[in-house]
């Protein structure tokens, strides 16, 4: 089935111009076509339309993903009220009873959150079975080169360049990875960060969508 993904700007290549009312064509799990809105919808009358605020961009890579997932706890919904939401790092990491069902219930809503703001990819050697496992399973691609730091759930955190932080940019025929932000260019996005994600797309599949 074929779905366009609309917003009002389509940023499919950082670093160069990006087109305003702009649209991706999305056919399985593939890039079939990027342009404006309105050719688009008339080259493909059939596809579902999907319009969301903001700006359409690659996915993002989460370069610090496993200090995220291994050098942080991500507390149950269930332990909100006693832990909080936010990831739990040193000290009250350390005064945690942590056993592989908890940490492997931490790695897979880690790795939603990381949904959440867009990443499409994560960077850095994943050794261990449980964590490797919810890695495959959730469809992130997995890239080499990863980024020393303190944990942060949001990959533009420090970057000074879209281009910095996506995973590969959009092509026609490339993998469909692509995450919408609801900021009016790629200034505000840099400045207010990946917490403003819409929609995640990952291989086609919409994985995240804000309500």
């Amino acid at each position: 089935m074929l779905t366009l993904h609309a917003a009002d700007l389509l940023i499919a290549v950082p670093g160069t111009a990006p087109v305003p009312g702009g649209a991706v064509v999305v056919d399985g799990d593939t890039v079939a076509a990027l342009g404006p809105y309105e050719e688009l919808t008339a080259a493909y009358p059939r596809a579902r339309v999907r319009r969301w605020p903001g700006v359409i961009v690659p996915g993002l890579v989460q370069r610090r993903a496993a200090a995220l997932l291994t050098g942080a706890y991500h507390p149950d919904p269930r332990e909100h009220a006693e832990l909080g939401e936010r990831p739990l790092t040193g000290d009250r990491l350390a005064a945690l009873a942590m056993d592989d069902t908890r940490w492997s219930g931490s790695f897979r809503r880690g790795l939603q959150q990381m949904l959440r703001h867009g990443t499409t990819a994560v960077a850095g050697a994943f050794d261990s079975l449980p964590l490797s496992t919810a890695i495959a399973r959730s469809g992130l691609r997995v890239l080499p080169v990863a980024t020393p730091g303190e944990p942060d759930l949001d990959p533009l955190r420090g970057v000074t360049a879209l281009a910095d932080a996506v995973a590969s940019p959009l092509t026609v025929g490339g993998r469909a990875d692509l995450a919408v932000f609801d900021v009016p260019d790629e200034a505000a996005l840099l400045e207010r960060g990946a917490g403003t994600c819409v929609a995640t797309v990952l291989a086609g599949r919409l994985v995240h969508r804000r309500r």
